[in-house]
């Protein structure tokens, strides 16, 4: 579970800094390796695999909104498509969904909790994120709403797809 851990905040902040310092491929090559490592490692790697591509899939198709709104603009802007968000952001999604079924495995069929925290802990990592450079909050209320409302919902979800594992 500490792997998993480690695993998830050496890929969020490699991500979110290599965004902020104009370096978004490090990030992403970092993700890769957190992510083989947890390939590696998992008992039911077909499942899981599948489930990292699952997350990712929600995570373009719930950020590209609010970008596409204008809500959010992530870093750096030049070189990737308005309506898609950055391959670090997507690589987040996968690094999230690594930890559903260990290190926040016990969140599973505790769906209020689920919900609070996504509700909370979703837009504060967006606020994190913004605060150190890798995204702008162009409308901040409208995001936070967007992403508190979103997040409360897709946490649930992800976990309630994570335990469909068959043990």
């Amino acid at each position: 579970m500490l792997l998993n851990i480690i695993g998830f905040q050496i890929g969020w902040f490699s991500c979110v800094l290599g965004a902020a310092n104009q370096r978004p491929w490090m990030g992403v090559f970092i993700a890769c390796l957190v992510l083989s490592i947890h390939l590696a490692k998992s008992s039911d790697a077909r499942f899981e695999f599948k489930f990292l591509i699952t997350a990712l899939i929600i995570g373009i198709i719930f950020d590209g909104i609010p970008q596409s709104l204008g809500w959010i603009t992530f870093n750096p802007v030049s070189y990737w498509p308005n309506i898609l968000p950055p391959p670090w952001m997507i690589m987040l999604w996968a690094l999230f969904a690594s930890t559903l079924n260990i290190s926040l495995s016990w969140l599973q069929n505790k769906n209020i909790v689920a919900i609070l925290i996504g509700a909370v802990a979703g837009p504060v990592s967006y606020w994190s994120g913004a605060r150190l450079g890798a995204l702008t909050l162009s409308n901040a209320n409208a995001a936070m709403i967007y992403l508190a409302i979103g997040w409360g919902l897709i946490v649930p979800l992800l976990l309630k797809i994570a335990a469909s594992k068959e043990k």
